[in-house]
């Protein structure tokens, strides 16, 4: 069943009984409200309730499908935990797109031509929440830099695949920072309010690095650089896009400058207080997992971590996590062992460090995830935090 705020509608309806003498009918105008559907459905019925309430909200408010239709581009929806996009909110993206064509409008791709040509923007999330994905979104006036339109609902978690894309399966970071923030807070913003505005001043540097990703998944991985080095220069305080420029910089054959982009990545998370570094362990064990194809950068992400603390007069905890696989108790003595092995590599790459790095071992409390799949879907669960705390700190 539809809910749909109307405490607004109610109170216009006893002003206009008091004063509907002097005043027409239409004198009193309410605020769209969001459209929230409380019922979990299957994930594709819950996507097309989800698109076709903002869409109708957005049509009411804003006029998208008149007698000269809005032009839509939609940033593609991402894991609202990890700023992550995977195939499900893929199927998200078609859902949204197939929607606005069949009520006539266009909706372009996220790229800086689309960007420049469209008047409205819909982005949207899922995060977990138990057993389902909660999924907003939202659509905002590019000229006003305002939210008109929001809606969301609530899809089953069964057969939701959440394998990342390519590269943020091969990213050594979780993406997110102070862009991956504004995108969140803007999608379940109320119809209305302004979007975020550091979400927005980034949004051509996302789209640039939204084609440089495309290039990154067909192994165009020259162009690729080339395109994130573009992205940096609009948008370069941004995780995804130091990240594109890492990934492709391994993957072209240049390593100095992969190695810059990895301290880069680190400096700006500590800059925010946090970075979350996805280090894979064998299974039960403080070892790194025997494969080298997976761990033969761990030694260079060690010195460019170890480097940028030293430059900095910074105290951080080394947090460990597990994924939800295990007892409580194991999995907290776990993660506790791991913190200390990246602890005691850090001090051994720079001895100064030891009496500014504390140690926590936080188990699965904090997962972001939490299938315990232990796969390449939960591999942001299996990740060590390095968190900014004060000097005095336990």
């Amino acid at each position: 069943m539809t809910m749909t705020m109307t405490r607004g509608a109610r109170r216009c309806g006893w002003l206009l009984a008091l004063v509907m003498t002097a005043l027409p009918l239409s004198g009193c105008v309410t605020a769209p409200q969001p459209v929230v559907q409380a019922q979990v459905m299957p994930f594709e019925q819950a996507a097309q309730t989800a698109v076709d309430g903002l869409l109708r909200q957005g049509d009411d408010s804003a006029g998208l499908f008149g007698a000269k239709p809005k032009v839509l581009v939609l940033d593609p929806t991402i894991d609202g935990l990890t700023g992550q996009q995977t195939a499900a909110t893929q199927v998200l993206d078609r859902i949204v797109a197939q929607r606005v064509r069949e009520r006539g409008s266009e909706a372009l791709s996220f790229d800086a031509q689309g960007v420049g040509k469209a008047t409205h923007l819909v982005v949207g999330t899922m995060t977990r929440a138990d057993k389902a994905y909660q999924l907003n979104l939202a659509l905002v006036d590019l000229g006003s830099r305002t939210v008109v339109a929001q809606s969301s609902a609530r899809a089953s978690a069964a057969g939701v695949d959440m394998t990342p894309l390519a590269m943020f399966r091969d990213s050594p970071v979780l993406p997110r920072d102070r862009g991956f923030d504004g995108y969140v807070k803007t999608a379940s913003t109320a119809p209305k309010q302004p979007a975020d505005a550091a979400y927005l001043d980034r949004l051509a540097g996302s789209a640039q690095a939204q084609e440089a990703m495309a290039l990154y998944a067909a192994g165009r991985f020259r162009e690729a650089l080339t395109a994130y080095r573009a992205a940096a220069v609009r948008g370069g305080d941004q995780i995804r896009v130091l990240t594109g420029v890492y990934l492709s910089s391994v993957k072209a054959g240049t390593p100095a400058e992969a190695e810059e982009a990895f301290g880069q990545l680190v400096a700006l998370g500590l800059s925010t207080n946090s970075v979350s570094v996805k280090f894979l362990f064998a299974p039960g064990s403080t070892d790194f997992w025997p494969d080298p194809k997976v761990t033969a950068a761990y030694s260079m992400w060690m010195r460019q971590i170890a480097a940028q603390l030293a430059r900095s007069s910074l105290c951080v905890r080394v947090q460990g996590h597990t994924s939800a696989t295990g007892s409580e108790a194991f999995n907290e003595a776990l993660s506790t062992r791991r913190a200390a092995t990246i602890r005691g590599r850090l001090v051994a790459q720079s001895p100064a460090l030891e009496p500014r790095l504390r140690v926590l071992g936080l188990g699965s409390k904090e997962n972001i995830v939490g299938t315990g799949t232990d796969d390449v879907v939960d591999a942001a669960d299996r990740r060590v935090d390095f968190r900014v705390v004060g000097c005095n700190a336990g």
